[in-house]
């Protein structure tokens, strides 16, 4: 370093500022050019072409102490060498969850799609902020053009929306801006003055439901839980039940959450009935459909979400069922007056300046709660000019249709058991080793079964075959969820599966 510093001071007008030399760039071009050369290789060989590669495995699983070693995570005063910095990139795809895996399927997303991915490494590359045209110019359109499209799937006539960083923060978004709306006083104002607010939503809502009053300053004992039937869709006439409970005690209730696509069972609230009751009242209707919004592609499917026109809100997430890739999802509103705007602007002079050059209306970042905020609609936009609306319905029909295959092979096979019939990609259900098959229904028995799962789990991650979740779940002992997503899965991953557990309990 020393010797290439005096041979800058050197050179003709060198300048040197606090011992620092300002002539020409400091970084070497050349090697970082190569370095990200040798590393898109690298991806490309080790994770997009293994992508459906059904022999490699899931996960090379370690514990944390022993990945530590491995991985080498201290930073050090100096910088690695070039190869030590490759090593470290095929260390983290190596012992990273292959997500993309055809048999990964823990999660509400999985799998790969290349033109989504495509357009991430366009704008991982291109480093936008989208909140002025101005600084991201051919981003903020096709934001503007990919709402304006799932706004027709709602079936609204106008609306308007955002994208965020998760279905968390769109639920967190609505309960906001359902606040505002019932009293604009308070973006002033504040908490203080106001009556107690209360907010309804299924006991098998999302628990960002909880996280949201939390953080607003709502308080978590202000959300009604309401109860759910067999299937966990929300009981309109609970909801009626607690509305007026919430009027006697002088409460003031002002939004109703509902769920398209439970996260556990897959359910789907009744939306026109809880509509009525919304309209009776005059709450807000908030839908999260972060998870079942996606049926609303399928002509097929979208029977699912009958009703969610009446929203004034809805979360919709196409990183999951349509694998926008993460993250890629949308807080859509109905009213199209502004209310976002009015509800989130701070009117920052240095950045939405009202005498531009040009139509400062295309400066949306004032209705964010983020100021850098990234371009998630490109990778939802890029894959949906690539397929077409008949190709993402067609992924949504083909993953409704492997679950249901799924559900028809468990009803064949002894030893499996389903807990309810699915109306959409989770299928839940138990496996009931030999040992159990004679055993009689009791506490003891169901005792025993909470036991089987966590173990199958842990053998099935150690061998790297494939990543199913499983839980306990409102007075049920711990079962599988097995989510279809991945356009990669196929018929004969779904025998898989049934076989793996199979092998991996036989002793137990």
């Amino acid at each position: 370093v020393s010797i290439c510093k005096q041979e800058m001071l050197q050179k003709k007008n060198a300048v040197l500022v606090d011992g620092v030399i300002l002539n020409g760039p400091i970084t070497d071009s050349k090697a970082g050019e190569k370095f990200v050369e040798e590393v898109c290789k690298i991806i490309m060989e080790e994770v997009i072409r293994k992508a459906d590669d059904v022999t490699e495995k899931v996960c090379e699983w370690r514990a944390p102490e022993t990945l530590k070693q491995i991985l080498d995570l201290e930073m050090r005063d100096t910088g690695e060498s070039h190869q030590k910095l490759l090593q470290l990139c095929q260390d983290v795809i190596q012992y990273s969850v292959k997500t993309s895996h055809p048999r990964f399927f823990n999660q509400l997303y999985a799998g790969i799609d290349y033109y989504s991915l495509v357009a991430r490494f366009i704008t991982e590359a291109l480093n936008p902020s989208v909140y002025t045209y101005e600084v991201s110019p051919v981003f903020l359109l096709v934001e503007e053009a990919v709402i304006k499209k799932m706004i027709e799937f709602i079936g609204w006539e106008e609306g308007d929306g955002i994208f965020n960083p998760g279905g968390s923060v769109s639920n967190m978004y609505a309960m906001n801006l359902a606040r505002y709306k019932f009293c604009p006083e308070i973006k002033e104002k504040g908490l203080s003055g106001l009556p107690r607010l209360v907010l309804f939503a299924s006991e098998e809502c999302h628990y960002s439901m909880k996280k949201a009053a939390s953080f607003l300053g709502i308080g978590t004992e202000n959300v009604y839980f309401i109860k759910t039937d067999e299937r966990g869709k929300m009981i309109p006439e609970e909801l009626e039940k607690q509305v007026q409970r919430a009027r006697k005690e002088g409460s003031a209730p002002f939004l109703v959450c509902a769920t398209a696509g439970t996260t556990v069972l897959g359910a789907f609230d009744p939306l026109d009935k809880i509509a009525d009751i919304c309209e009776k009242h005059g709450l807000w209707l908030h839908v999260d459909a972060s998870w079942g919004g996606s049926a609303l592609i399928s002509r097929k499917h979208c029977k699912l979400l009958h009703g969610i026109h009446r929203a004034d809100s809805v979360a919709w997430n196409p990183h999951k069922m349509l694998l926008a890739g993460i993250q890629c999802c949308a807080l859509l509103v109905k009213d199209n007056s502004g209310l976002l705007k009015k509800c989130y602007s701070a009117k920052a002079a240095y950045l939405f300046q009202q005498d531009k050059f040009y139509d400062v209306s295309y400066d949306t970042g004032d209705k964010s709660i983020q100021c850098s905020r990234r371009p998630d609609a490109f990778k939802f936009w890029l894959m949906w000019k690539a397929l077409g609306t008949a190709g993402l319905e067609e992924r949504v029909n083909r993953a409704l249709a492997l679950a249901r295959y799924l559900v028809e092979e468990i009803k064949k096979r002894e030893g499996f058991q389903l807990l309810l019939e699915p109306e959409y990609a989770n299928v839940c259900f138990w496996y009931i080793p030999p040992s159990l098959r004679k055993m009689e229904d009791g506490p003891e028995f169901w005792q025993k079964l909470h036991q089987v799962a966590p173990v199958i789990k842990e053998r099935m991650m150690k061998k790297g075959s494939m990543m199913l979740g499983y839980q306990p779940h409102q007075g049920k002992v711990n079962f599988f969820r097995q989510v279809v997503i991945s356009p990669q899965v196929s018929r004969e991953d779904m025998d898989f599966l049934l076989d793996e557990i199979e092998l991996l309990a036989k002793d137990l």
